[in-house]
């Protein structure tokens, strides 16, 4: 059986080996807690990871006389699914796909929009072609790779790194 005081007392002194130890002897259980509760198989992994993350920075708050060690463990647990529980009450579900590429697009166009008609930039970006112009705002709009732009415009990853070369070049020459 483990001892669960003795490995929060070394993952208070920064032993990892005793936050492995810990997830290894609890993590199923803690799982299947977190399931129960948020009813998502996804937030219930988010919250025993950040869980252990909490854990593992408080572990020298635990007092053995305030109760046990494992009741310790469980009630971060329990406050960590029900702080996601209160924040999924104000999120709304969408597919990742669909909310993907209609944000993608609304973000681009807004950042697009929100330029000045009279100013430079929007100027030179008019001048580009519609793929050049939305490959360039996808990287420095939303951060977007290549790959992640190629991907999203379902373009070849080779056009996608020319068009934002020549755009971004046809962009200097014309601010300039």
């Amino acid at each position: 059986m483990t001892d669960h005081a003795t490995l929060l007392k070394s993952c208070a002194g920064g032993d990892r080996a005793a936050l492995h130890a810990l997830m290894e002897a609890e993590g199923g259980r803690m799982l299947g807690v977190a399931r129960r509760m948020l009813r998502r198989v996804d937030l219930a992994e988010d919250a025993v990871q950040e869980a252990l993350v909490l854990i593992w920075r408080r572990a020298h708050q635990f007092d053995p006389e305030r109760g046990s060690a494992r009741g310790w463990v469980y009630t971060i647990l329990r406050n960590r699914c029900l702080t996601l529980l209160r924040r999924e009450d104000r999120e709304v579900a969408t597919e990742p796909e669909a909310f993907d590429r209609a944000a993608d697009g609304a973000v681009v166009n807004q950042a697009f929009d929100r330029l000045g008609t009279t100013s430079d930039l929007r100027r030179c970006l008019e001048g580009l072609d519609k793929q050049t112009r939305q490959a360039i705002l996808s990287s420095y709009v939303l951060g977007h790779s290549h790959g992640e732009i190629a991907g999203r415009m379902e373009a070849p990853l080779g056009s996608v790194k020319s068009w934002v070369r020549r755009g971004l070049g046809k962009l200097r020459a014309c601010l300039s």
